[in-house]
């Protein structure tokens, strides 16, 4: 029983390594984007910097999130609301189809299934170490340095026809992740974030409804074990 257990937990587990990972990757966009590489640069430097200042003037954004995966033949989709605070405080809530909770306090990283009653606990610099996307968002990296060939998408359209598509090419973890697409509104703010690991899965993560800037209690971000439920220390995936 415990056997299955830490199987079901490690596998959600792998599904925050991928969160873990947006910011660094790209999709091999020099096959697929046709300008000129000086005039792509040009196009989009202007855009990915409004995007870096829009998120290093942020304190703190609640906005909800819609996670979809796709691989393996099979399609999943979770929902529920994404809090940040500086500095590396955050905190996932999923509330469909089932509950699942991600908080840091900048110190420690909890993982927490209530139907399951365990928690697995890492320390955030593990986290950190793979400069996650919540780095990004909470202001700590640029695009341009993060992605590689940064540039406009032209064979794909936005979910929102008055936002831009930008792609790039990893500069780390290409061995696990081979692109990144983000969906940037008119207002610098992203909508969306697809990676697409080497086996072809997909993660897909739609932002809706941010709220910046207001005032978050620290006590959101952080967690105390319910009675009863186990703890495991050590790193959030395999």
């Amino acid at each position: 029983m415990i056997d299955r257990i830490h199987s079901r937990l490690t596998a959600a587990s792998a599904k925050l390594r991928r969160i873990a990972a947006w910011s660094r990757y790209g999709l091999c966009a020099a096959s697929l984007v046709f300008l000129p590489a000086p005039l792509r640069a040009q196009d989009i430097r202007p855009l990915a910097r409004a995007v870096d200042d829009h998120y290093n003037r942020l304190r703190s954004l609640e906005t909800d999130f819609t996670e979809i995966y796709r691989g393996d033949g099979a399609e999943r989709s979770e929902s529920g609301t994404l809090w940040l605070k500086k500095p590396r405080k955050m905190r996932w809530e999923y509330r469909s189809p089932r509950e699942k909770l991600f908080v840091s306090d900048g110190k420690a990283v909890w993982f927490y299934l209530p139907a399951e009653r365990q928690l697995r606990k890492s320390d955030f610099r593990k986290l950190d170490d793979v400069r996650s996307p919540i780095a990004f968002l909470l202001g700590k990296t640029k695009l341009e340095n993060e992605l590689q060939g940064l540039s406009k998408v032209v064979d794909q359209t936005p979910l929102d026809p008055a936002n831009t598509l930008l792609r790039g090419v990893p500069k780390t973890f290409a061995d696990r992740i081979s692109e990144v697409l983000l969906e940037v509104t008119s207002s610098n703010q992203l909508a969306r974030i697809v990676l697409t690991e080497v086996d072809g899965a997909t993660t897909d993560f739609r932002f809706a409804n941010p709220k910046e800037n207001l005032e978050v209690s620290d006590r959101l971000f952080q967690f105390t074990p319910p009675p009863g439920v186990e703890t495991i220390e050590g790193e959030l995936g395999p």
